[in-house]
């Protein structure tokens, strides 16, 4: 990546199951956008103590209220007395905190409760090292999701809105709540009408090859939006890897059980796909194997 950065910002970039941290400093004191996966809170609380170097970590923001970004919220809270901003939209779920509502079990995660300090509105405008940030909304992939944008520098915070090669999981759709799919292609069009140098996503590194990003996002969609099946499939894969992710290894004979235990999958696969239980579960294995998300070693399955 050519574009540089403000100095007043860090970028951590984080692997699955993480959200990527964003920090901000500001003299003495310092913001955070997104605090990665629960089970890796050892991590980010030992990646912010080397990157604020002393400063005061005073506000920590999230792109929305999905377990990979939200989950470190109370560890890192009780770590530094910060302050806790997150999307209106889900105010209601956070504050009872709602598991199916906030896809925890659904999607057969998890994340530690926590309680928010501050709402941000789509349209409001902040500061965050020193630049002015405007929250926008980018429903999709979760439909009260934000995005931060700053037209000075030209540099959008996407989430998981847009990434490189893609974009998060169109989890409305996939819940039977039509309107997700035109919603992600409404915000990746709003998206192409901004100014953007450089974007940093939820997942990978920053990148600035934006319009080619956005033709790839809008490519995929499509795709999904033409085939069903197609897009739940894709969703199936992504939901056992992250799982199994989080567990690292399970021993084989689990397997179907695990796969029967995420909830999503299964009302999935009796909307969209219509499969026998162990040919989905055997059809699920053996794309993982192939793409090399997963490996077995004598009695055990293990992520990769």
């Amino acid at each position: 990546m050519s574009f540089r950065l403000p100095s007043s910002m860090q970028v951590l970039e984080r692997g699955w199951l993480s959200a990527n941290n964003i920090l901000f400093f500001e003299g003495e004191r310092a913001s955070l956008i997104d605090s990665g996966y629960h089970s890796h809170v050892g991590q980010t609380l030992a990646l912010l103590h080397h990157a604020l170097a002393g400063r005061r970590l005073e506000r920590l923001y999230i792109t929305h209220a999905h377990s990979d970004h939200m989950g470190g919220n109370p560890a890192v809270q009780a770590a530094y007395g910060c302050q806790i901003h997150i999307p209106a939209g889900s105010a209601e779920a956070v504050a009872r905190w709602d598991e199916d509502a906030l896809l925890l079990a659904p999607l057969g995660q998890s994340a530690p409760r926590y309680q928010y300090d501050h709402l941000i509105q789509a349209g409001e405008a902040f500061e965050l090292g020193g630049l002015c940030w405007q929250a926008q909304a980018a429903p999709g992939h979760d439909m009260h999701a934000l995005v931060y944008y700053n037209p000075e520098k030209r540099l959008l915070i996407s989430g998981d809105a847009l990434w490189e090669n893609g974009f998060g999981l169109v989890f409305p759709d996939l819940l039977g709540q039509p309107g997700g799919l035109d919603a992600a292609r409404q915000t990746l069009e709003h998206l192409g009408r901004l100014a953007i140098d450089c974007v940093i996503p939820g997942h990978g590194v920053p990148f600035v090859a934006v319009d080619e990003a956005l033709a790839r996002a809008h490519q995929r969609l499509a795709g999904f939006i033409d085939n069903s099946e197609k897009f739940a499939w894709n969703a199936t894969k992504v939901l056992v890897a992250f799982v199994l992710q989080d567990k690292q290894r399970l021993p084989s004979a689990d397997f179907p059980a695990f796969v029967h235990a995420i909830p999503l999958i299964w009302s999935m696969n009796e909307r969209f796909l219509g499969l026998e239980e162990n040919q989905l579960i055997r059809r699920v294995y053996e794309d993982l194997e192939r793409s090399g998300a997963l490996y077995r070693d004598g009695d055990f399955i293990y992520s990769q």
